[in-house]
């Protein structure tokens, strides 16, 4: 099926693209035979090559000659290539040097009419093989052109490792069966952690590409620093639970984010959403030739296609180990793993799969473990997706989304998980056992109570959300702002800006003589913060604004009314209220400064000169939050710390009024 469909396109289409090499189909069929006739002698070929032509070229003869095709992950240890040679009887291998005998036998153990055989790492660290036949991945295949249609035949990017049935079968095979331009780029080139994936997509011109969730972060990232990516038209992601939240935000950035499912035993996808049939929060429909059953409350498929284990028998059905349903429109909702569910002290069940896909929609964090299985109630570790990340911030807005049992009530940050040092699977997954092994000791000992910082964050974590969901600030850190939408931010920035010296200056005042301790950190702000009102009519003349037009003009109501509010409680109610200001602007800084300023300059096209205020700012207030912490966990007096949070939650509310009350024409936006 696969051969017939690569004879019927265009044989001068190009099939096949690298830096510095192209086939076309015309000329993959004939590169195909000429590599099928080193393979009469091999019974089974080892794959061990980057993501390159000569890697599809030795698939794909090994799938037309009959051999056994045994692909190699990249991030296989020594170890586990060792025990997947000796498993399967690779008799030669497939390396960089060209094609070599290992000295081995081919297995007894392969079933007859196996084509491929897919070792996965899984959770255990000991690579299994998955016996799979051509009719199983063509299945997969031929299905998923045929959800997507002739419309989505362009470009297809590899991201992934080609040794991954994801990339090799959904990826490849569909778009080679399609007619697309396969897009080949060496894993090395992508940078590390995939730093580069932005650059490679864009210089691919892709139209299509497949990621699993963590590198969907990773390319939200860089959507907001290096701008869109308008070829794009299907983003396949897949691998672990993803959050809806991370799709609604992927695709406000312009990412056609699109969630599927997929198993080894199954070559690769379930099911999967596209467009025209697509249900956010869940992995789409069943692919055509997929039937599954729900027992109890467990996706089994029926008929899965591979021929059995290593060793094993071919299954009639295939309980797959995930918990979850299918609908009445037919989308697939997977919730967890069944052997990670944890049972809390209340009697809660609960997939940790689902606090962790809400927690990694914040972009403070990079990975999340949640525990507390027999606990009365859940904890994570966190991985912080950089040094100033606030994370304790990031826990709070993604509790305020969890019903009370599945909140995380502690967390604590430990060091990256990765394949080295046994955190993780090949393909990003967490090895849960390990990690909670690993750090065990940690884990028991005694956790600390929430200091009052913490209290206050979480406290106001749902105005912090509210904030963060007004229009302009959206579309202002995704650089979707008109210059008119930005000088108009500026001049409001500008009127609240001036009063900083005089509110702190009049909290120093108001101070009763018992709390004259906070003198000297009022005298280290006011050394900060002299002038920086003057920095943001530079940046309103860099922009191309007029400076004295913006310090002459009237504010709008909304920022006249956050300043009046708190002069009024610093002299009204209590003067150590105003920290919660403090707090507010300070947090608030940290989290979207410099990634604003990014996003705008890189939108309008303005030189740096014009945005020295948001990115100081954003410099200066990562470290005043940690002289902020340290001071305000001194606040010992319940009615001071009470004032503190009611300011916070009222300035976060009045703040995002001030962005609302900022002119922001779509139409302007559109043209600008």
């Amino acid at each position: 099926m696969l051969f017939s469909h690569i004879h019927t396109h265009t044989p001068s289409t190009v099939a096949l693209r690298c830096a510095k090499r192209e086939l076309t189909y015309g000329d993959l069929i004939d590169q195909i035979e000429d590599y099928s006739t080193q393979l009469s002698h091999v019974a089974v070929l080892g794959l061990a090559l980057d993501n390159t032509i000569d890697w599809l070229l030795w698939d794909l003869a090994a799938l037309k000659s009959g051999t056994v095709c045994v692909p190699i992950p990249p991030f296989f240890t020594p170890e586990q290539i060792s025990h997947t040679i000796a498993q399967a009887g690779i008799t030669h291998m497939i390396s960089p040097a060209g094609l070599s005998a290992t000295g081995q036998s081919p297995s007894a153990a392969i079933p007859t009419g196996t084509a491929k055989i897919t070792f996965t790492s899984g959770t255990t660290g000991t690579p299994k093989g998955v016996c799979l036949p051509v009719s199983a991945m063509e299945n997969v295949a031929q299905s998923i052109q045929t959800m997507l249609g002739n419309d989505f035949v362009g470009t297809h990017a590899c991201v992934l490792p080609l040794a991954v049935l994801l990339e090799n079968v959904a990826g490849v095979y569909s778009g080679l069966m399609a007619g697309c331009t396969i897009v080949l780029t060496p894993l090395g080139d992508f940078g590390e952690n995939y730093s580069n994936l932005h650059h490679q997509l864009k210089k691919s011109a892709a139209t299509s590409a497949i990621l699993v969730p963590e590198l969907l972060r990773a390319l939200m990232f860089q959507v907001i620093k290096q701008g869109p990516l308008p070829s794009l038209e299907f983003l396949a992601v897949g691998g672990s639970r993803v959050d809806p939240q991370l799709v609604r935000k992927a695709r406000s950035l312009g990412l056609p984010v699109y969630e599927g499912y997929g198993l080894s035993e199954c070559a690769s996808v379930v099911s999967m959403n596209f467009p025209g049939h697509d249900s956010i929060g869940t992995t789409g429909g069943l692919l055509p030739h997929v039937q599954a059953d729900i027992i109890d409350g467990e996706i089994v498929i029926r008929d899965p296609g591979f021929l059995g284990y290593l060793g094993e028998t071919a299954p009639q059905s295939h309980a797959t180990g995930d918990l979850g349903h299918i609908d009445e429109d037919g989308f697939v909702h997977v919730t967890g793993r069944r052997k990670n569910v944890l049972i809390t002290s209340m009697g809660r069940n609960i997939s940790p799969e689902w606090p962790e896909s809400v927690l990694l929609a914040q972009p403070a964090i990079y990975q999340a473990i949640v525990y507390g299985d027999g606990a009365p109630h859940l904890s994570a570790l966190i991985v912080p997706s950089g040094p100033h990340a606030d994370v304790t911030a990031s826990v709070a807005a993604a509790n305020t989304t969890l019903p009370d049992y599945a909140r995380i009530k502690h967390i604590r940050i430990v060091n990256p998980f990765t394949v080295a040092n046994g955190c993780l699977t090949g393909t990003g997954r967490p090895r849960r056992k390990n990690i909670l092994q690993h750090y065990a000791s940690f884990l028991s000992a005694k956790e600390s109570p929430m200091n009052f910082y913490d209290h206050l964050v979480a406290q106001t974590a749902p105005a912090r959300a509210d904030l963060y969901r007004v229009p302009q600030l959206v579309d202002g850190l995704q650089g979707r702002i008109s210059r008119t939408t930005y000088i108009a931010y500026l001049t409001e920035a500008f009127h609240h800006v001036k009063h900083t010296v005089p509110f702190l200056m009049s909290m120093g005042s108001h101070l009763p003589d018992e709390k004259r301790w906070l003198h000297k950190a009022i005298i280290e702000y006011l050394d900060e913060e002299e002038g920086h009102e003057e920095w943001i009519l530079n940046d309103i003349d860099a922009a191309g604004g007029d400076r004295n037009a913006a310090r002459k003009a009237t504010p709008n109501l909304e920022t006249q009314v956050m300043v009046a509010y708190n002069y009024d409680y610093i002299t009204r109610k209590n003067p150590v209220g105003f920290l919660g200001m403090v707090f507010m602007l300070e947090s608030t800084s940290t989290q979207i400064a410099s990634m604003g300023a990014d996003a705008v300059m890189n939108g309008l096209d303005l030189p740096k000169s014009a945005f020295t205020y948001l990115f100081s700012h954003g410099a200066l207030d990562i470290e005043h939050m940690k002289f902020f912490e340290k001071t305000v966990n001194q606040v010992t007096n319940p009615d001071d710390q009470a004032a503190i949070i009611e300011v916070a939650t009222n300035t976060f509310r009045l703040f995002a009024n001030l962005f609302r009350a900022i002119p922001h024409n779509q139409e302007v936006l559109d043209v600008a």
